[in-house]
Parts: structure tokens; C-alpha cells; sequence
């Protein structure tokens, strides 16, 4: 499960990049706004899997 885990927070990561970028390529703040904020969750999330690992380890 927790390998699970670990890919849809990347893909959370990705797909706030894409975001992020499709919104500076037209201009669209809300957009680019979206995309930050999809990377933080993914990389606060993956973080919350890295201690969760350091503990069963």
C-alpha cells in the first residue's frame, strides 16, 4: 500500500507542475495557482510516507 502511495503522490506532484505550467503558458492565475498548490499536497504527503517508512524500518 504504501508503494501505492508513494506514486499517486508523485503523480499528484506532476500533474500540479502541468498545471502550474499551462497556467503561465495562457495566463490564467486560478490555474497556476491550482498547480502550486497540487505540488505542495503531493510533496507534504510524500513526505508523511518517508517518516511513516523510517518508523516500520
Amino acid at each position: 500500500m504504501a508503494q501505492e502511495d508513494k506514486v499517486d503522490n508523485k503523480a499528484q506532484e506532476l500533474k500540479g507542475k502541468v498545471k502550474e505550467g499551462v497556467g503561465k503558458a495562457v495566463g490564467n492565475e486560478r490555474l497556476e495557482a491550482e498547480g502550486k498548490k497540487d505540488q505542495t499536497a503531493g510533496s507534504l504527503k510524500n513526505a508523511g510516507e518517508k517518516v511513516k517508512d523510517a518508523f516500520r524500518d
